[in-house]
């Protein structure tokens, strides 16, 4: 019996054993079980948290997700932010530069509007709490660059941006080396520019045709002619930098030759800073009693022939005409009645059509074509570039004689047509019309105040914005984007309404002395 107690003392361990073993395992088991449960509860938990964050910081930068009810989608714009020397540096030495750019100074107040104008007693109305400023027709740059910062669709994710800004003040730094500098310091900034940009990651993702930039002088002022001319005083290179070609350039007139150009509006002397503010004036502009049929806001041009400009026709026939406004410095040069924009805006209110030759310096068009425009006066024109192959975004593309009258020049300066009998002869229900389509395009011209935001009308600002937006889409396209219409023909239509009003030079003398 010993033996098989002997035995079955030997087999208890070993049956307790297998049990024990049996058991471990089963322990084991649960443990990994246990284990794979908490690892995948983990990495659920990780990748919901990571969800969240993601969620979380994309509300936090803008919400720039794209979706169908974004209503910035394709709108969005990322604004470059540029060492000062491009911009703020710029501006603050300009008492230190002398010459003409030492009277901006004062005109860089209140975000580039200048200084508000003052009560004169008149009617309340044309001053600083109306929002009317001594508004320099060349502060564009900072005008832009402040109203910018209103834009509702700004993003600080590059890679977010259908278009990216480069608030470089451009027009500023032509000006401050306009006279006296060589090729080399008026080319400085623009060349560094070009260098800073073209290094930028940003850059990369289209050679900088998605940048834009403003200058609030003439496309030539950034294109300056190769060879013989290349050290004249006039204007410098920033056109023809590596960046320069590629950038769109929003000036005051485009060069009608190239496709990176694009005019914009000058500058007024109203910067409204509600749609109300816009309202009330086109509410007074259309309401106005005209007791001029025309008017001509600016001086003759200096030791010019007489033959060759339109604009000292258009100013003879305005003195010999009594139904013609004209300012003092129009008379005499030099007088300050040209530099008082209350006087200006009130003689424009007073005209129904605004004689409007081409400007200074061989430029096609001028500042008095807005400024009067705003006043709810109808243009008149004398050459197709002044507006009609320009401001594309602005005004009417096709249909100019909706808003404005087209005297040929040739006609004015050689057969001496009479500016009195083409306007005179214009339907009254025409010139309402006309009238009517100006007072409409009022808020498409002006830049509101740049420390505010229009509600519901878009300015020149939106205009443009919404300009650029279009043109880099069309690029990304593969389509030729060319600023203006073609240059070697006038418009469609352009002389429908005007031409049959021309008779001939001996018809047009009868008729003046039948006067």
């Amino acid at each position: 019996m010993q033996p098989s107690i002997a035995n079955s003392t030997m087999q208890l361990p070993a049956h307790s054993a297998r049990k024990a073993g049996g058991s471990a395992r089963s322990r084991r088991a649960v443990q990994s079980k246990g284990s794979c449960s908490l690892r995948n509860l983990a990495i659920l938990a990780m990748v919901a948290w990571s969800f969240f964050l993601y969620l979380h910081f994309s509300l936090i930068s803008g919400a720039e997700e794209v979706s169908n009810g974004d209503p910035c989608r394709g709108r969005y714009i990322y604004v470059y932010d540029l060492p000062p020397r491009f911009n703020t540096d710029i501006i603050r030495d300009c008492r230190k530069a002398g010459g003409r750019w030492a009277d901006m100074c004062a005109f860089l107040s209140n975000g580039g509007l200048g200084r508000p104008l003052a009560d004169d007693g008149m009617d309340g109305v044309v001053t600083g709490k109306a929002g009317w400023y001594n508004t320099h027709e060349l502060a564009l740059d900072a005008i832009f660059h402040n109203r910018m910062k209103q834009y509702e669709c700004l993003t600080n994710r590059s890679a977010a941006a259908s278009a990216v800004f480069v608030p470089f003040y451009a027009g500023f730094d032509s000006l401050r080396y306009r006279v006296g500098y060589d090729k080399a310091t008026r080319d400085a900034a623009s060349a560094d520019l070009s260098f800073w940009l073209t290094v930028q990651p940003q850059w990369g993702r289209m050679a900088g045709r998605d940048h834009f930039l403003v200058a609030g002088r003439t496309g030539w002022d950034f294109r300056r002619r190769s060879g013989a001319d290349a050290n004249t005083d006039r204007g410098n290179g920033l056109l023809l930098t590596p960046a320069g070609r590629n950038m769109s350039l929003l000036v005051l007139e485009s060069t009608l030759e190239h496709g990176s150009d694009f005019s914009v509006p000058y500058p007024t002397y109203f910067h409204p800073r509600s749609d109300a503010d816009v309202l009330r004036w086109q509410a007074r502009v259309r309401a106005q009693h005209r007791t001029w049929l025309m008017a001509f806001v600016g001086a003759p041009r200096r030791n010019v022939p007489t033959s060759t400009w339109v604009r000292d026709h258009v100013i003879a026939q305005c003195k010999a005409c009594s139904a013609c406004a004209m300012p003092g410095c129009a008379r005499s040069p030099g007088s300050a009645q040209c530099h008082s924009p209350a006087s200006i805006v009130r003689l424009f209110e007073k005209a129904i059509f605004c004689l409007q030759p081409p400007g200074d310096d061989g430029s096609s068009t001028r500042r008095s074509v807005f400024d009067s425009m705003v006043a709810g006066c109808i243009p008149v024109f004398f050459h197709t570039a002044s507006a009609y192959k320009q401001y594309r975004w602005h005004l009417p593309r096709d249909d100019h004689l909706r808003y404005s009258v087209f005297i040929p020049d040739a006609d004015v300066r050689w057969r001496n047509v009479s500016i009195e009998a083409v306007l005179r002869a214009i339907p009254p229900s025409t010139v309402e019309r006309m009238r009517e389509e100006v007072i409409r395009l009022i808020p498409t011209l002006l830049y509101a105040d740049p420390r505010s935001k229009l509600e519901t009308l878009k300015d020149a600002v939106d205009v443009a914005i919404e300009g650029i937006l279009d043109t880099v889409t069309r690029i990304k396209n593969g389509e030729q984007v060319n600023c203006c219409g073609p240059v070697d023909k006038d418009p469609p239509n352009l002389f429908a309404a005007t031409a049959s009003r021309i008779p001939p030079k001996g018809a047009m003398r009868a008729v003046d002395q039948n006067r």
